[in-house]
């Protein structure tokens, strides 16, 4: 079941954050695995807004999607599950809740950044929807999105900014 997040549920999502990266160092992206997750403070900020979710499997928090307004658009900043969770669809749910959030504020469509050669980042979004983003066609909040990850190194692997427009 989908629904917002409580402050009760904030203290487990760093721990599912973990989790959800190790799959990474199957692909030689250890670094990612090893990032440092969201603090409960800063998934607090985006709980209190009504911007964080969670798929809640009868009392486990499975999986977890944060959103903010970027450029007019529904941007996804987050959407991370438990490994034992993959493929049950949970991360497209997430994400068409996102959307809908997205489209009650009539937003444009949704926006995200990810990995463009990792199979559940940009071919999965693909498969939602979603095509790669020209840098000419970002947007300016878009694009400081984009110039901070560079600046924290996730270039180092290709990665694209995403659009599902409506």
């Amino acid at each position: 079941m989908i629904r917002l997040a409580a402050s009760a549920d904030l203290p487990v999502l760093p721990d599912l954050e973990r989790a959800a990266g190790e799959p990474f160092r199957t692909v030689g992206m250890a670094e990612i695995a090893d990032d440092t997750p969201p603090s409960v403070e800063d998934l607090a900020a985006f709980q209190a807004a009504g911007r964080c979710w969670v798929w809640d499997d009868d009392g486990t928090i499975a999986a977890y999607v944060l959103a903010e307004e970027v450029d007019g658009f529904g941007h996804v900043e987050q959407v991370s599950l438990l490994p034992s969770h993959a493929r049950r669809r949970l991360g497209r749910a997430l994400i068409e809740t996102v959307g809908d959030w997205a489209a009650e504020r009539g937003l444009a469509g949704l926006t995200l950044t990810t990995f463009s050669e990792v199979p559940w980042n940009a071919p999965y979004y693909e498969r939602l929807g979603f095509r790669v983003l020209a840098d000419e066609e970002q947007g300016p909040a878009l694009r400081e999105i984009r110039r901070a990850e560079i600046a924290r190194g996730l270039d180092r692997w290709p990665r694209v900014a995403m659009v599902r427009a409506w």
